[in-house]
């Protein structure tokens, strides 16, 4: 990507450990991240790796990623979580909050990990030290099924960041995986490119760059390139993953949209919902007017979390990626010195206007538009309690705009009763809500059968919270409690 743009090169810059606790989309209180990323300063112990004696580990240097600037190849007993933790083949910091603590996670997947980077000029990413963004992994199972999964990060997260919630379960069915960090990240994000918009238009050319290479790093390691090829994604992830099936349709055969956020030219989404949140925290704004920009009566009990840790720094990270010019003395995440102030909104936003923007800025969210033209199957997940990215003025919006392209026989959409933006929060409020994740896996194994053998998955509809059982680890996508729509 481009240098950084000059009105932001001389703002302040946090230390790691401070960016690793300001995530915005991370979802549990604020000193675990702290603690997490306090962690990861200590010595790792040695990687689980295999060798050459364990057969899986031969031809390894066959294995290239076409236009990486740098790789590494190792050859591991383990691909999972359980098998990485503590190594530095994955980065538990940066999954914290986005699973349920009680998650039943797959292991022994033993193959070959492909870490690098692609060329670029930002430095946002300091993974393995390298100080390079673009970053990406690519992992090859031993017991290949001929598939590759690919995604990328949520949020301002990086390429390690769903590990657990897709990485673990694609690896033990088979699958290849790849994951970038998409060009930049972190609170200061914004800051990469030349243009406003910049940066969020480099999280699809990474993307669609990751696709191309890890196909071939595919043929590379079995001989000839995957049969199916899946997008995937959780919140911008699930953005990446619309845009591409919109877009690039030739490099998939279908998608699973989990959370997506909804770009749009005229500012549905973030920039019609978050101005009335933050609006609520100055007091000029009440409960009716937030249920009245979308969010969902009966999700107001989440609301003190996300005021505190989601709703500020949202609205100015994202305001200043599209519109830098709007409030000189508020610009982004650098507009505070401490924790506290990154995350607080700024006085400004209670105010934004985007319908009252000037054209320039209405140009830079057009770069990044969705239209809703898929080119291939895609399902769609969204908790109805979602405080970050409400259903009604994200995923539903979008399902409008693929049924106004006449694409709608390839979209799915359901509505998962009591889920929100991020599992983790399940752990706080057990009694409230249910995490996605298992509806996600059951919503990845419909879309395959219905690209690989014609099943068509259930209509769309509500899945409901069932009155029994592990809600944690299974949900039927047409269990009883389900309601079509």
């Amino acid at each position: 990507m481009g240098q950084l743009r000059a009105p932001y090169r001389a703002l302040f810059r946090f230390p790691p450990f401070l960016e690793a606790v300001m995530r915005p989309s991370l979802g549990v209180p604020l000193l675990a991240f702290a603690l997490a990323a306090a962690a990861l300063t200590a010595p790792a112990p040695a990687a689980a790796t295999a060798t050459a004696e364990d057969g899986h580990c031969a031809r390894q240097e066959r294995v290239r990623v076409p236009g990486a600037a740098h790789q590494r190849v190792t050859c591991l007993a383990d691909l999972t979580t359980t098998g990485l933790a503590g190594t530095p083949y994955t980065d538990p910091a940066d999954q914290a909050g986005l699973i349920a603590a009680a998650t039943q996670l797959p292991s022994e997947v033993p193959g070959l990990q492909v870490d690098g980077y692609f060329p670029d000029s930002s430095r946002f990413n300091t993974t393995h030290g390298w100080a390079h963004d673009a970053q990406f992994v690519i992992r090859l199972p031993d017991r290949w099924n001929g598939g590759l999964v690919v995604t990328g990060a949520p949020g301002n997260r990086k390429q390690y960041a769903t590990d657990k919630a897709v990485s673990d379960r694609v690896l033990a069915q088979g699958y290849a995986y790849a994951s970038t960090d998409k060009g930049n990240n972190g609170v200061d994000f914004y800051r990469d490119g030349i243009r406003p918009g910049d940066a969020v238009a480099e999280w699809n050319t990474r993307t669609t760059q990751l696709t191309r290479a890890a196909k071939r790093a595919v043929a590379h390691r079995y001989g000839h390139a995957p049969r199916r090829t899946y997008m995937t994604g959780v919140s911008n992830g699930g953005y990446l993953t619309r845009w591409q099936l919109e877009n690039h349709p030739e490099l998939y055969d279908g998608g699973v949209d989990w959370e997506g956020a909804l770009w749009t030219a005229d500012g549905t989404g973030l920039f019609t919902t978050l101005p009335v949140a933050v609006a609520r925290t100055y007091g000029t704004a009440d409960d009716a007017d937030l249920h009245a920009a979308g969010f969902a009566p009966g999700s107001e009990f989440l609301w003190p979390y996300h005021e505190k840790a989601y709703w500020g720094v949202t609205q100015k990270i994202y305001r200043a990626e599209f519109d830098p010019t709007y409030d000189p003395a508020c610009p982004g995440s650098s507009a505070g010195t401490t924790v506290e102030q990154v995350l607080a909104p700024c006085a400004s936003d209670a105010a934004y206007d985007y319908a009252s923007r000037p054209a320039a800025v209405h140009r830079a969210a057009a770069r990044v538009a969705l239209t809703g033209r898929i080119g291939r199957p895609l399902i769609t997940l969204h908790g109805d309690l979602d405080a970050l990215l409400p259903k009604a003025a994200h995923s539903d919006v979008y399902a409008r705009m693929i049924d106004a392209k006449g694409r709608g026989a390839l979209h799915r959409s359901y509505t998962v009763q009591d889920g929100t933006h991020v599992d983790g929060l399940y752990d706080t409020h057990p009694d409230r809500l249910r995490p996605i994740l298992p509806c996600y896996r059951s919503a990845f194994d419909a879309l395959t059968a219905w690209v690989e053998r014609g099943v068509r998955p259930p209509a769309d509809r509500t899945i409901g919270r069932p009155a029994d059982g592990d809600v944690v680890n299974s949900c039927a996508l047409d269990g009883p409690g389900a309601t079509t729509r």
